[in-house]
């Protein structure tokens, strides 16, 4: 959980959050060789994260993994089909966004 003055980001707010600059790691993929990567948020399009991996880009389909987030300590799973979509549109349908 990382708390700041304005709100805390959680499990209930993550989906809806902006996710560029957070550290993610891949713990289940349908594509093996993705499991276990670790990276920065660098870039997110609708179906993808684009993360920095010591300095080398790497996409993943974000509704082809499951994901966790470390938020001050807390680790957080989260399906990547509940982050398909911009979170612009992720916040228009309350976290609910499916493609």
């Amino acid at each position: 959980m990382i708390k700041t003055n304005h709100y805390t980001l959680n499990r209930e707010v993550l989906p809806i959050h902006e996710l560029i600059g957070l550290t993610m790691r891949v713990v289940e993929s349908v594509d093996a060789s993705k499991k276990g990567l670790i990276g920065k948020i660098i870039n997110e399009t609708q179906r993808t994260f684009v993360i920095d991996m010591n300095n080398m880009e790497k996409t993943l389909p974000k509704n082809e993994s499951t994901f966790a987030f470390d938020l001050d300590g807390e680790v957080v799973e989260i399906e990547g089909s509940e982050l398909v979509g911009n979170p612009i549109e992720r916040l228009k349908n309350g976290g609910k966004y499916y493609a």
